[in-house]
């Protein structure tokens, strides 16, 4: 039976995000560090190849990151609506059966790079003496996949059950022990790629251990063996709402490897050469990264509130929560379209030095294809908006939108017009054709609820 005074239902909007948003953030932002913290170490011990060895890797980083969000958030909506709706049995069996998941498909993942991890590098973009780099790199990251896939994805359910400090906790561990463990290993043992992979492990073998310790310790439910038995209908429900999120980091996967690859290719017949755009596309990258965490954390962090509500039948609040969450991924887009566009070179210069075509290319990126960032926060908050409330369909396209269904044939189509400065002019172009999308459709939704004031 739901509880009346469950906080989700009662407390302020604002109070709720800031106690749901701040751990979120710093666990995303966690995240994230671990590729970010490498790279700076890496660019500075190695330097430019070096950075583009780890762009090389990023995409198989993103296909653990879209397994642990297809079955953290498709598990933590699914979780959230369950106990809005006063069903905690099933809310039980959806927490264990995603743990499953993790589990399972982290495996899965750790074995196909084992055997086809070469061949991956070369599909992702590496060549010569960056594919030696990216496969160093990548042959030992290879063990810690599925902690990181469990730590990640076991963390929003960890928040969705009313304790985000200790989901920001369990990756802030990581985090730290690999910040720790860099400069040890990358400069005082003098193991450069390989350290660097090393550090990373050891984080998220130790954040993974830290999410599992807390399976006995949920407070909404009680989680027993059986929970974590597979049971078609609750994967398919998990799924249902998760697919959205991992589609989305599918996206980018996809968008990565074949940005990378039209670098490699179109760089080749400029001024730049094929390593300069892999390198500095690969920093800009990490770089937006910290932009982008910090609003799927603000994304994340309205979910509980939304899904709970939504199962309530409390639309307004849900509406509400939505609206607040607008305004504030806008403002934080805002700041970061300012420091792309002022501060490029400054923001370069710390994941180490280069030439001035290094520089020169690594600015117009910076400046021309984030040059609509402000409105990609409200494609990423819609993207979790759908499946926060059941819509997981809806959510895939928004999810797709942006990477799919504009910036993918818009990279493959216009370096074919202009060289590779059409990727640069990619961007802006996507940007704005998926933030129309996602206001539009968020719009006709909630016209559809009852008294709507949208």
């Amino acid at each position: 039976m739901k509880t009346e005074s469950n906080p989700l239902e009662t407390e302020p909007i604002g109070k709720l995000m800031g106690k749901f948003a701040v751990p979120a953030i710093v666990a995303n932002l966690v995240s994230a560090l671990y590729n970010i913290v490498d790279q700076i170490f890496i660019g500075r011990s190695i330097g430019p190849l070096g950075n583009a060895a780890t762009n090389v890797v990023f995409p198989l980083v993103m296909i653990m990151t879209a397994i642990a969000m297809m079955f953290g958030v498709g598990g933590a909506s699914n979780f959230s609506l369950c106990l809005g709706a006063g069903n905690h049995d099933k809310a039980g069996k959806i927490a264990g059966n995603s743990i499953t998941l993790m589990v399972i498909f982290g495996l899965a993942l750790s074995f196909i790079t084992i055997i086809f991890l070469k061949p991956m590098m070369v599909l992702f973009g590496a060549r010569d003496t960056v594919l030696l780099y990216s496969i160093e790199y990548a042959s030992i990251l290879i063990i810690g996949i599925p902690f990181y896939v469990i730590s990640l994805g076991g963390s929003q359910l960890i928040r969705a059950d009313g304790s985000p400090r200790y989901s920001m906790f369990s990756t802030l561990l990581g985090a730290v022990l690999n910040t720790i463990l860099d400069p040890i290993f990358i400069f005082g043992f003098n193991m450069g790629m390989a350290g660097a992979a090393l550090a990373t492990i050891i984080g998220q073998i130790a954040s993974g251990i830290a999410v599992l310790l807390y399976l006995e310790k949920f407070k909404s439910v009680k989680l027993h063996t059986k929970s974590f038995k597979p049971q078609r209908e609750v994967v398919f429900s998990i799924f249902s709402l998760g697919f959205a999120s991992g589609l989305h980091q599918i996206a980018v996967t996809c968008f990565q490897i074949v940005m990378n690859n039209t670098l490699v290719h179109y760089g080749e017949f400029s001024k730049y050469g094929r390593d300069i755009p892999l390198a500095c596309v690969g920093i800009v990258s990490k770089v937006n990264v910290v932009f982008s965490t910090i609003i799927m954390g603000i994304a994340q962090s309205c979910q509980p509130i939304m899904g709970f509500n939504f199962g309530a039948g409390n639309y307004e609040r849900v509406k509400k929560t939505y609206k607040t969450a607008f305004v504030i991924v806008t403002v934080i887009s805002a700041i970061a379209f300012l420091c792309y566009q002022l501060f490029p070179r400054q923001i370069i210069l710390i994941f180490g030095d280069g030439d001035e075509l290094y520089f020169e290319f690594a600015i117009r990126y910076f400046k021309v294809f984030l040059s609509l960032v402000v409105i990609v926060g409200i494609q990423i908050l819609t993207s979790n908006f759908f499946p926060a409330i059941g819509q997981g369909k809806i959510g895939i396209v928004t999810s797709m939108s942006r990477q799919i269904f504009f910036l993918l044939p818009l990279i493959i189509i216009m370096p074919m017009l202009f060289g590779i400065d059409g990727v640069l002019y990619a961007g802006p172009i996507a940007d704005g054709a998926s933030g129309i999308l996602a206001v539009a459709l968020v719009i006709r939704e909630m016209r559809k609820w009852p008294k709507s004031h949208f």
